[in-house]
């Protein structure tokens, strides 16, 4: 969009929006796997992790 001089206000406009579309999609991805992990579907030989253990490990991601 720069190359074609495009305003700059729509370039940030461009950017923003990418930036919301990649955090959704970082959630989504997190989310997934916490429901995994809640169903001990990913953990061989381990118990699965309590809801307040989750919580922990996202929130320090």
């Amino acid at each position: 969009m720069v190359e074609q001089g495009c305003d700059s206000k729509d370039v940030l406009t461009q950017l923003a929006a990418v930036s919301q579309a990649l955090d959704r999609t970082g959630v989504t991805i997190a989310a997934t796997g916490l429901r995994e992990c809640a169903a001990g579907r990913d953990m061989k030989n381990h118990q699965p992790l309590s809801e307040a253990e989750l919580e922990k490990l996202f929130l320090a991601a």
